[in-house]
């Protein structure tokens, strides 16, 4: 019984370990693909968005004004 958990646990180590990959130098330029990066008005919109819900200036639906309490 002891035997197969020791083997059982050295199959799934190296079934982990065979997921990790170094990448190589042809392949990092699919990492840096424009598809990949935010443009600036995304970033802006999000942090805005970010902004106007941590500090309740906006309701729930933020067609209406009033506090992020819901009791528009």
């Amino acid at each position: 019984m002891k035997h197969s958990k020791t083997i059982i646990f050295f199959a799934l180590s190296v079934l982990s370990l065979s997921s990790c990959v170094s990448v190589k130098e042809y392949q990092k330029s699919r990492l840096n693909d424009s598809e990949m990066i935010l443009s600036n008005r995304k970033v802006e919109k999000e942090e805005l968005n970010f902004q106007v819900i941590k500090e309740g200036a906006a309701g729930a639906n933020s067609g209406k004004s009033g506090g992020g309490c819901g009791c528009n």
